[in-house]
């Protein structure tokens, strides 16, 4: 019995083997067959199908971080904007697509091969930018076209959105197309062709801040470009958001008040350098940059004489005339060559050797002090006084108050204006220095160039008595939840060792410029602030013509500096209007609107004064002097 199971076992397995043997044999031979068809009947298809099935990378631009002045108010933004892209591997004639591409939206055929060759060297499967800021039309045509055009995408970026036109176009500045420069800089590593960069403002000094950190999507696709599947995915990140200085209201203010006029103008807080208001005018619309500018408006800002490019308050540098005199005033004091009793006689020139230097007014100021002689801008006053003092000892005191050298903001391309001195033309022209040079010198002509925020740093200065804080533009920078990354602290720069009476003397004399008979400012003066400034009118050519009116080119530049309130300064302003002439009738009123502006924004909401408040204490003055000089005051008309 045992030995007739185990037959019966030893059969069944044998049985059980050759079934499974059979199983494992038939599914090697469909696996087999399945091969032979995969590779040898479906391989020409498969290869075809395999060739179809493309990697595509689908860039994401990060949106730009916002600019906000000081209150919070947004002065550029993002609004979307629509780019003709094309994938190099995926095209198989490039010439004929370019072609087609050119005809069917009017594009330059020339400006399309030259940015698909910048982007040569790049992987095939990344996207060649051919056309930035098309328009919605463009965009359905090519929608309609889409079949014929074999690797053309539409890619959506975000561009700058300045809604406030031109306002502070120079201090916010414009973004455009990455260079091909650029891009082979260092620093610009992550960047790619057809990506938007800061290219001057603020817009290119903070544009790793603003920039953000692009996205983009890896994925496969098929002969139609339909989407496979997701290959890999990184999110953009949002730039940082920068707040400025600036209040927009303060800023809107003074470039109404410049209207059509050239120049610039820039007001400080004098107790800790934010620039409140940077003005060069005329300003240009930085939206136009984003894309092809139009070519009549290029021309029209190449050709205009008010040369509307040019950051006015940055880099432009004037004599600053009169204006200057405060620098002369304070070396005087300081180097015990005046007091507040030593007076000249002013008959409208002075003659040294045999040069005559002539005062604005030819009838000549009669008996003048220091305080008469800011208060009515007398520059026989400040010939004699140059002339005791020496060009270097002048210089010295402009240098103290960081004339002559950059201030230090945070944008590009600012200008160092230029203190001379003996040394300075001796290496500049191999030629001494004559004392006649030192009198136009004394008075903010000759050699001497300030740039506006100069100027502005400089009054800030007297304010103060003695200060100096570096110009900023930048309060702080935040995230894009708002949440603050970096603040911008105070910064002292410099000090003065001037005495307190040498500022009280020459401050006395700017609160008389504006608030006095016969004070060449009063144009600046406001009804409830009490005011102080100084007048200028520079000279742009030597001689000019009396009898037949002078060209706009060859004009005076008009100069205002002042701060307020006088008892406890506050604010600082400085402006100049290129060819305005006159000082006090051109400069101060610009002034004198931008400190209107100042104060009332300081002012309760939704309460107007019924009638004008109260005037401010009157400062401590000179009563002997004021007497002395009554007789003397030549009304409030004035060429300064």
């Amino acid at each position: 019995m045992k030995e007739r199971r185990f037959v019966r076992e030893v059969v069944e397995s044998k049985q059980r083997i050759l079934i499974l043997s059979f199983v494992v044999g038939a599914v090697f031979f469909l696996l087999l067959m399945r091969l032979w068809h995969l590779q040898i009947l479906r391989s020409d298809d498969y290869r075809e199908m395999s060739e179809n099935n493309r990697l595509r990378f689908v860039p994401v631009a990060a949106s730009r971080g916002a600019i906000l002045d000081r209150n919070g108010k947004v002065l550029v933004s993002n609004r979307p904007s629509f780019s003709l892209a094309v994938v190099p591997q995926e095209v198989l004639d490039k010439e004929s697509l370019l072609t087609q591409l050119s005809a069917l939206l009017g594009l330059e055929r020339a400006e399309m091969d030259e940015r698909w060759r910048k982007s040569m060297g790049r992987a095939k499967y990344y996207p060649i930018v051919l056309a930035s800021n098309i328009t919605r039309d463009q965009v359905e045509i090519l929608e309609e076209n889409r079949l014929r055009l074999p690797g053309v995408e539409i890619e959506m970026k975000p561009v700058r959105e300045y809604s406030n036109g031109t306002l502070a176009s120079h201090l916010l500045g414009y973004i455009s197309e990455i260079s091909e420069k650029e891009l082979n800089a260092e620093g610009y590593e992550e960047y790619n062709s057809g990506d938007y960069v800061g290219k001057n403002g603020i817009e290119r000094a903070l544009e790793m801040e603003l920039h953000g950190d692009d996205g983009g999507r890896q994925l496969e696709v098929d002969a139609r470009g339909r989407v496979l599947r997701t290959i890999s995915e990184t999110y953009p990140t949002v730039g940082n958001s920068v707040v400025l200085t600036i209040d927009s209201a303060i800023q809107k203010q003074a470039e109404q008040a410049f209207g059509e006029q050239a120049g610039a103008a820039v007001a400080m807080n004098i107790n800790n350098g934010e620039i409140l208001a940077f003005v060069s005018n005329p300003g240009f619309d930085p939206s136009l940059f984003s894309g092809k500018l139009p070519a009549d408006i290029w021309k029209g800002y190449l050709e205009d004489k008010r040369r509307p490019l040019e950051n006015k308050a940055l880099s432009g540098q004037y004599p600053p005339g009169s204006t200057f005199k405060v620098i002369t005033a304070l070396a005087g004091l300081n180097d015990n060559r005046i007091d507040d009793s030593t007076s000249v006689n002013c008959d409208g020139a002075y003659t040294l050797g045999t040069s005559t230097f002539k005062c604005w007014n030819k009838k000549g100021h009669g008996t003048t002090s220091l305080r008469k002689s800011l208060r009515e801008s007398c520059d026989v006053y400040y010939y004699q006084l140059g002339e005791k003092l020496g060009v270097d000892k002048i210089a010295a005191t402009a240098k103290a108050f960081k004339l002559g050298a950059p201030m230090g903001v945070e944008l590009q391309n600012e200008k160092s204006g230029l203190i001379p001195t003996s040394e300075w033309k001796q290496k500049r022209f191999g030629k001494r220095w004559f004392h006649g040079e030192t009198l136009p010198v004394a008075i903010g002509q000759g050699y001497v160039l300030t740039t506006p925020i100069q100027l502005a740093s400089m009054i800030a200065t007297v304010a103060n008595e003695g200060t100096i804080y570096r110009p900023h533009l930048v309060k702080r920078i935040v995230d894009a939840d708002g949440k603050p990354l970096r603040e911008t602290k105070p910064e002292v720069i410099g000090t003065t060792s001037f005495s307190k009476e040498s500022y009280r003397l020459v401050k006395q004399g700017l609160y008389a410029v504006v608030n006095e008979s016969g004070g060449t400012g009063a144009q600046a003066r406001l009804y409830d602030v009490k005011v102080a400034g100084k007048t200028g009118t520079s000279q742009v050519v030597k001689m000019r013509d009396s009898k037949q009116g002078t060209p706009y080119q060859f004009r005076d530049h008009a100069l205002f500096v002042a701060f307020a309130p006088f008892d406890k300064p506050e604010i600082a302003v400085a402006v100049v209007i290129e060819h305005g002439e006159h000082g006090g009738s051109a400069a101060a009123p610009i002034a004198g609107r931008i400190l209107r502006a100042y104060f009332d924004g300081k002012k309760p909401p939704r309460k107007e004064p019924s009638a004008a408040p109260k005037a401010t204490e009157e400062p401590e003055v000179d009563e002997k002097a004021a007497t002395l000089e009554e007789s003397q005051d030549s009304g409030d008309k004035s060429n300064d």
